[in-house]
């Protein structure tokens, strides 16, 4: 379902729109949203960028620009959730305060990962499949593992593949 409050911009594709619940979201020029994602309300998605299946974007995501979100993301928006209060009365958007989170630009998130509630994942930063992030992703770091952790620099992984492409006995 694609409510009516949902803001497309222009080249937006959504192969399977009764296989998507987006709400109160805006989703930027070029993006492409796979089946079975959910976007709430207050998430902006930016231009470009890639949704894949089963992904998940609550209240208060902002993914920036060309960013890849793999299958099966989660997103989270609250450090303390609670079904109820002390009292063991049901809780309302009044007992709990949204955290906001934020995907710059060109980052991508492998399949599977959890980001918690509050965290920057940097420009050009790659998470492993699985990671569960805990603490920010500074600019260009590869992180991976439970918890995530910092394995690399994009930086050096793209300089050795692009030397894997031009070395003739390891075709890429």
């Amino acid at each position: 379902m694609i409510a009516d409050n949902v803001i497309l911009k222009p080249g937006v594709v959504i192969h399977q729109p009764d296989l998507v619940n987006l709400y109160g979201c805006e989703i930027g020029e070029q993006t492409k949203i796979g089946p079975f994602v959910e976007i709430q309300s207050r998430a902006f998605i930016g231009r470009n960028c890639k949704i894949s299946s089963h992904a998940f974007i609550c209240s208060g995501v902002t993914i920036e620009d060309g960013v890849f979100i793999g299958h099966g993301v989660m997103f989270t928006n609250d450090l303390y959730p609670r079904a109820v209060n002390e009292d063991g009365n049901l809780q309302t958007d009044l007992d709990w305060r949204m955290i906001e989170t934020r995907v710059c630009s060109r980052a991508a998130i492998g399949s599977n990962a959890t980001i918690l509630a509050g965290i920057r994942v940097g420009v050009s930063s790659m998470v492993g499949a699985g990671a569960v992030v805990t603490a920010d992703v500074p600019d260009f770091a590869v992180v991976a593992g439970v918890p995530a952790r910092q394995i690399g620099d994009i930086r050096t992984r793209v300089e050795e593949l692009a030397f894997a492409r031009s070395d003739k006995r390891h075709p890429a």
